[in-house]
């Protein structure tokens, strides 16, 4: 534990830690470069390399907090008693963030009883088939695709593209005026989110993501980043789309899949953060699965 050195995320860093997420693949929207490089910087988190796996710690309020080690089985048993005792060291309280069911049911194996778990709805990732998300096949989608239809009819000279380097200023631009639409300089989380977004535009490249834009007129008005997390999934990280249009959003979400994802059997929309708003619209899209994560700490011992 003493050779741990930790770093803030940087490009750099980007073969390694694909590296490992590859070999220890993961459904979750946690498990990206994306997330921990550019959503890093919101969230204090900085990586360690032990040889065997990585470590990502967070900085909380009530000390630290470190997220599920991409390496081997055997290597995250025996870090778990060493994360405990770095958060011990600086004073604050351990815990894990961002653990599955799967993750919990390992850690309760090999320490039975030593942890408990609390699970946050609001943190939940919402994975969707793909190829429902392309068809919109089924009588519970049927307003989607009425949707689908009344955008087609109303906007006669739509067009999708896939997002690359001739496409990327002008889809920055859109996003620039998405932003002072949407009031994000009032708004501390818009704002951050914002910054995430504009950041995966200028780094589209060097991430090696993948995106789409919609195009009414000529002109943008909606677009989506996202990438490979598996094997078997992809997960969307930014959607946006201009409010004067209607079924942009609805759009961009079927016509991304149906270009950029048909190769993947499942495409992961992230959480919804508690949004009320946010949590009926990805509940409409009828996810094949919720992936739970909670938030790991010690079994207090009661004294008598």
């Amino acid at each position: 534990m003493d050779e741990w050195k930790f770093n803030r995320v940087q490009l750099k860093d980007q073969e390694l830690i694909k590296e490992y997420f590859r070999k220890y693949p993961s459904r979750s929207c946690d498990r990206t470069f994306f997330g921990v490089m550019l959503w890093g910087r919101h969230y204090n988190l900085d990586f360690a390399f032990t040889g065997k796996a990585i470590l990502f710690r967070e900085k909380t309020e009530s000390g630290y907090g470190f997220a599920w080690p991409a390496g081997p089985d055997e290597e995250i048993r025996e870090l778990i008693p060493q994360m405990e005792k770095h958060c011990e060291e600086q004073g604050g309280e351990f815990h894990m963030y961002g653990l599955s069911e799967t993750q919990f049911a390992l850690v309760d194996s090999w320490y039975p009883g030593k942890y408990q778990i609390e699970y946050d709805r609001d943190a939940a990732d919402y994975i969707y088939e793909s190829e429902k998300l392309c068809t919109l096949s089924g009588k519970k989608l049927h307003g989607k695709r009425n949707h689908i239809n009344k955008f087609k009819a109303t906007y006669e000279d739509w067009a999708y593209e896939p997002l690359t380097k001739d496409n990327l200023e002008e889809c920055f631009q859109m996003a620039l005026k998405w932003r002072n639409e949407n009031g994000c300089d009032e708004d501390e989380e818009k704002n951050c989110e914002m910054c995430v977004t504009l950041n995966s535009l200028r780094l589209f490249q060097e991430l090696h993501l993948k995106g789409g834009i919609l195009r009414v007129n000529g002109k943008i008005v909606a677009f989506t980043v996202g990438e490979p997390v598996s094997d078997d999934t992809v997960v969307v990280h930014i959607e946006k789309a201009f409010a004067d249009v209607p079924g942009a959003y609805t759009m961009i979400n079927q016509q991304f899949v149906e270009h950029e994802c048909m190769g993947y059997r499942y495409v992961n929309r992230e959480d919804d953060a508690g949004q009320e708003g946010l949590r009926k619209a990805k509940l409409s899209y009828k996810p094949a699965m919720l992936l739970e994560k909670g938030v790991l700490s010690k079994v207090q011992e009661v004294s008598e």
